[in-house]
């Protein structure tokens, strides 16, 4: 059995930094074109298996010079890409432009991800104990994944990114649903600014039957919002470089920690620090901590918070 398995996307990261974003018909300098690996999916993947979680990852990659980066970065990282199927396509790639405050804006093509179908599903002979969902992949199949998981007795967490509306019965077989700011508005109608609002949002949540809301509030923190109890943590202050991907080391530590049998407060702890470290690094894969960085930083900001 594997700690963790993650039914999600698979990116090339193209990515160019800029002084600033560029207006409506503007053209301006940027930096090298760099090719990253990336992907939600994989990113999650890599962050878990760095906490030395046991992880599996099933996608598509297509049959480009994309595919053979992607698979080889899962792969030295220890994740385990059996699962992982060829598709006459392109493999999904992201544009991502970040500034010089580290801020990122991202054009997805799905490429491959998008032929993950429910049949590729229910052909995966796997278990795990987590099962984690995005939604870079066709809803159908993130919908039919959610059940089949809930079916064989794993945790079920949906990252529900990018942002989009749900279907209650998706949303009802979620037991931690990880949205940021931005998603948890559209998804509950209103307007999240700060942990009062996110709490009140996250309720509304737990009404179309979530099992658990875990919020991730960037310099605001997380939030975890249960049936009968609020639980929110501090983030950490560092100096960001780049933000991509900070929201799957988050999930991939938070992951790694429930695997781990942490309580939830800890398992927010932990994923916050995650998140912490990855903004210190340019790229979303190379920027994932290992899991001896996180335990230094949370010692090391523990001791500082006792002086």
């Amino acid at each position: 059995m594997y700690d963790i398995l993650v039914i999600g996307s698979l990116n090339a990261d193209l990515v160019v930094r800029t002084p600033r974003f560029p207006g409506p018909g503007e053209t301006i300098s940027g930096e090298d074109l760099q090719i990253i690996p990336g992907g939600k999916g994989a990113n999650q993947a890599v962050a878990a298996a760095r906490q030395n979680a046991s992880v599996a990852i099933m996608g598509k990659v297509g049959q480009d010079s994309f595919g053979p980066v992607l698979l080889d970065s899962l792969k030295s990282n220890k994740v385990d890409i059996t699962n992982v199927k060829l598709e006459d396509s392109a493999t999904g790639t992201a544009t991502i432009i970040v500034d010089a405050d580290g801020q990122n804006s991202i054009v997805l093509s799905p490429g491959a991800n998008g032929k993950v179908t429910p049949a590729d599903v229910d052909a995966l002979h796997i278990h795990a104990k987590i099962l984690i969902l995005q939604l870079e992949i066709p809803l159908e199949t993130v919908v039919h994944a959610a059940k089949w998981g809930k079916a064989k007795g794993m945790t079920v967490l949906l990252n529900p990114a990018p942002a989009r509306q749900l279907p209650d019965e998706l949303i009802s077989t979620i037991d931690y649903l990880l949205p940021n700011e931005t998603e948890l508005s559209l998804l509950s109608g209103g307007s999240v600014k700060d942990v009062d609002t996110a709490e009140s949002a996250a309720k509304k949540l737990l009404e179309r039957g979530a099992g658990h809301v875990i919020v991730t509030l960037g310099e605001k923190g997380a939030l975890a919002v249960l049936k009968n109890e609020t639980l929110h943590v501090d983030s950490y202050k560092v100096k960001v470089v780049d933000t991509t991907a900070a929201g799957d080391a988050f999930i991939g530590g938070f992951a790694s920690a429930l695997s781990r049998s942490l309580e939830i407060k800890e398992a927010l702890k932990y994923g916050n620090a995650s998140g912490a470290l990855a903004v210190t690094k340019f790229g979303a894969q190379p920027s994932l901590p290992i899991q001896e960085e996180v335990e230094k930083f949370i010692k090391a900001h523990a001791t500082e918070s006792k002086n």
